[in-house]
C-alpha cells in the first residue's frame, strides 16, 4: 500500500512537471508571438514596401519579399506567383512606367502568432501613366513570416474600392 502511495505521489509530481513546463513553454510563446517589438517590425516592413513602391526601388523590395515560389500575388482578381515572376513580370515594368507615383498605407492593423504576421490596410496609390492619370483606393491584406529574424512578406492580396465608394 505504502508502494502504490509512493508510486502515485512520482506520477503525480511528474504530471505536474510536465504541466508546468508546458505552461512555461506556451507563455513564452505567447509573449513572443504578443510582442509589441513584432508588430512594430511587420508594420515597419510593410511602410518600407509602400516606399519603395512608390520611389520605385526594387532592390529594397528584394529584400523584404521572400524568394520562395511559393508566395503569391492577388491583385484585384489576378493573380502572380513567385516574387521573382512578380517583380520581373508585373511590378518592375508597371514601377518605370509610373510617374509622379504616391503610394501611402493608413489605419494599418498587425497580428502577430510566433513566427508568421498579418496586416491589414487601407491603400492610396495615384500616378501618372503615359497621357492618363491613375488613381486608385483599396484594402490590403499582408502576410509575412519571420526568416533569421527578420519579417518578409509572403503573400499579398489588395482589392481596389468600388468606383464612387
Amino acid at each position: 500500500m505504502e508502494r502504490m502511495r509512493s508510486s502515485r505521489v512520482v506520477v503525480t509530481s511528474l504530471i505536474v512537471a510536465v504541466v508546468l513546463a508546458f505552461g512555461a513553454s506556451l507563455a513564452l510563446q505567447f509573449k513572443i508571438s504578443a510582442s509589441g517589438d513584432d508588430e512594430k517590425a511587420v508594420k515597419e516592413v510593410l511602410l518600407m514596401e509602400a516606399k519603395s513602391i512608390e520611389t520605385g526601388d526594387i532592390e529594397t523590395l528584394d529584400k523584404i519579399w521572400s524568394h520562395d515560389e511559393s508566395v503569391l500575388i492577388f491583385e484585384s482578381g489576378g493573380v502572380d506567383k513567385g516574387w521573382k515572376n512578380y517583380r520581373d513580370h508585373h511590378l518592375a515594368p508597371e514601377l518605370a512606367a509610373f510617374k509622379n507615383t504616391k503610394f501611402t498605407v493608413s489605419e494599418v492593423a498587425v497580428k502577430t502568432a510566433g513566427d508568421t504576421a498579418w496586416a491589414t490596410y487601407r491603400y492610396s496609390l495615384s500616378a501618372d501613366y503615359k497621357d492618363s492619370k491613375i488613381q486608385s483606393n483599396g484594402v490590403g491584406t499582408m502576410v509575412f513570416e519571420r526568416s533569421e529574424d527578420k519579417w518578409l512578406i509572403v503573400h499579398s492580396h489588395t482589392s481596389a474600392s468600388r468606383r464612387g465608394s
